[in-house]
């Protein structure tokens, strides 16, 4: 799965550190997330979700891999 949220975070003038914050995680957890070496759990994607007012399917995207 990839993600939207750097270019979210961005586009709303929002650090790493001021998302964490707002989200109420730590800021390595962003940056995991940013460089999809973790997916979110289904609450946290909503609340991000939330956060920049667009659906969780906009800023997360679900790739197949090849032969599933």
């Amino acid at each position: 799965m990839r993600n939207r949220l750097t270019e979210y975070r961005k586009k709303h003038g929002l650090s790493q550190d001021k998302l964490a914050e707002k989200l109420q995680v730590s800021r390595q957890t962003i940056i995991s997330i940013e460089k999809n070496r973790y997916s979110p759990s289904l609450p946290l994607a909503f609340e991000i979700a939330r956060v920049f007012g667009v659906r969780i399917e906009d800023l997360f995207i679900y790739e197949l891999k090849e032969g599933e």
